[in-house]
């Protein structure tokens, strides 16, 4: 599995700032593919302290929506790890229930980013079903982040089983120099609420943290 590297943004992070207490992000993905029908992928995750909430449409299959409950952990300051664990199901084209995880590592101007889920299908269409998609970045100053993705999915095929390719905030594409690429542009909005303190009160912008992209 081979990463290529683009450019992308991020950014920058508020170091002074106090954790916050509650995450949300709406993002919809746009897939352009060589062959086959284009078509919009929807996420909107939330989290409350531990508590993560998700909803996604055209994520596990097309035509179909799903929903999934988690917990999530963080732990380290300088070495940063975030683990999400979910249970979900599916509905519309396929029904299916959805264990899934997501990782996010980060140190210093380096970022890995893993999100892996097994679809189960109980409605006989599919079989079970492994689904990843993995980046790895760096940022070298604040808004610039370089990197690459790959991905597994059962929403489009092609003759490659694991889709690989570049990244930035709104960009990506897959299959560069294997068979004719697939393009995703991303546009999303994310934000951040922090509890009231003696040193500081608000909401605050970020990047989206640990929820990343699909």
């Amino acid at each position: 599995m081979v990463l290529a590297t683009t450019v992308g943004g991020a950014a920058a992070a508020e170091d002074a700032a106090p954790p916050p207490t509650w995450h949300f992000a709406a993002t919809a993905y746009g897939y352009v593919i060589p062959g086959q029908p284009d078509f919009v992928m929807a996420t909107l995750p939330v989290d409350i302290h531990w508590f993560h909430i998700e909803g996604r449409y055209n994520y596990e299959a097309l035509h179909t929506g799903s929903a999934f409950l988690g917990v999530t952990g963080r732990w380290g300051d300088s070495l940063k790890l975030g683990l999400t664990t979910m249970i979900g199901g599916t509905y519309g084209d396929l029904r299916a229930v959805v264990p899934a995880t997501r990782l996010t590592l980060s140190w210093w101007k380096l970022d890995l980013f893993s999100e892996t889920e097994t679809v189960i299908d109980i409605g006989g269409k599919t079989s079970t079903f492994f689904y990843d998609w993995t980046e790895v970045g760096v940022s070298p100053i604040g808004w610039l982040r370089v990197g690459g993705a790959i991905q597994r999915s059962l929403v489009f095929q092609t003759s490659l089983d694991v889709q690989r390719g570049v990244l930035n905030l709104t960009f990506y594409e897959f299959n560069l120099g294997w068979i004719s690429p697939t393009f995703v542009v991303a546009l999303g909005v994310t934000t951040d609420g922090r509890a009231k303190s003696s040193a500081s009160a608000g909401v605050g912008h970020g990047t989206g943290g640990d929820q990343g992209v699909p």
